[in-house]
């Protein structure tokens, strides 16, 4: 795809948001990238669509999927990405990208806890089975647990007053906002934990194996994401020393 020049995220609360400074240090400056905050999706993709591609963040992935006119997110049907192109809105999952880099190396074991059953949980949940792994999808509804799951063959759910033993589970992948309580019995202890939100983190501190912040999943994705966005390869040391 050719350049673009003005990028935006799209999504409500955007406030405190790394993507603009990421953008900054990845290209030198080169490009714009701005923060839209709308509190309906409607006005949230009106102002979007302005720009040349754009970012979606909460709660509009699968909003943004749905509008968009030709997809490319593996089964996925959330993004976090859209860009402009002549034959419309193309939109794209760099967050699976963002779950594969940021657990690069690490031996997660054999199977996976997703919790939560937002876009961000979708994409997790499409990682994870990239990754070989067998997972679990849990959810606050059971119900939007189980249809998350059955987009992946061989994958299960449960609620979250149901969570499987520790011995299980080698990786959590939790997507659960920070205003939602932390489900308790997670089975922290053995697994590597990678947390979605990093702006507020709830697992920061938990007893687990080892925390990953959501930074390197935010990092990950955005060097995917720009690489699409401007057809040009990111500064990743850039990137690193914002983070």
């Amino acid at each position: 795809m050719a350049p673009f020049r003005r990028f935006c995220l799209i999504g409500h609360p955007v406030a405190g948001s790394l993507s603009p400074a990421l953008m900054q240090a990845a290209y030198s400056g080169r490009y714009s990238y701005d923060l839209v905050d709308e509190p309906g999706f409607e006005a949230a993709w009106a102002r979007g669509v302005e720009y040349d591609a754009f970012n979606v963040t909460a709660p509009y992935k699968r909003d943004a999927f749905a509008r968009a006119d030709v997809r490319d997110c593996d089964g996925i049907d959330a993004c976090n990405l859209i860009i402009k192109a002549d034959d419309g809105f193309h939109a794209f999952n760099t967050d699976v990208d963002g779950v594969i880099g940021a657990l690069d190396c690490l031996e997660t074991g054999s199977a996976a806890l997703i919790v939560g059953t937002g876009g961000a949980a979708a994409a997790a949940l499409a990682a994870a089975r990239e990754l070989g792994l067998d997972a679990i999808v849990a959810g606050r509804d059971p119900e939007k647990a189980r249809w998350l799951a059955s987009a992946f063959p061989g994958c299960v759910s449960c609620g979250l007053d149901q969570l499987p033993t520790p011995d299980d589970i080698g990786l959590i992948i939790y997507t659960l906002p920070s205003t939602a309580p932390v489900p308790e019995g997670l089975p922290l202890e053995n697994a590597i934990v990678l947390e979605a939100e990093y702006k507020n983190p709830r697992l920061a501190n938990a007893p687990c194996r080892k925390y990953l912040s959501g930074k390197l999943w935010l990092l990950h994705q955005a060097v995917s994401g720009f690489r699409l966005m401007t057809g040009e390869e990111p500064s990743l040391p850039a990137m690193l020393s914002i983070l």
